[in-house]
């Protein structure tokens, strides 16, 4: 009975933190952010509510818009 508790508490444990993993990777993906490419192969991500990123973000919204038929 003890190793069956056991195991129940383990496979709730898992699956609560495959769920939590499963969660932040979803809320992520619906962020706005824009990545800096720069010449010597460095990158920085800018995500929205960052400070300053709203006019970057604004300027990436307006370039896409120009390049949809």
């Amino acid at each position: 009975m003890r190793t069956r508790n056991l195991f129940t508490g383990m496979l709730l444990g898992i699956g609560s933190a495959a769920g939590a993993v499963l969660f932040r990777r979803r809320a992520a993906r619906r962020r706005e952010r824009v990545d800096l490419y720069f010449v010597d192969g460095t990158i920085i991500s800018v995500a929205e509510g960052s400070r300053g990123s709203d006019r970057l973000l604004q300027h990436a919204r307006t370039a896409l818009g120009a390049t949809r038929p």
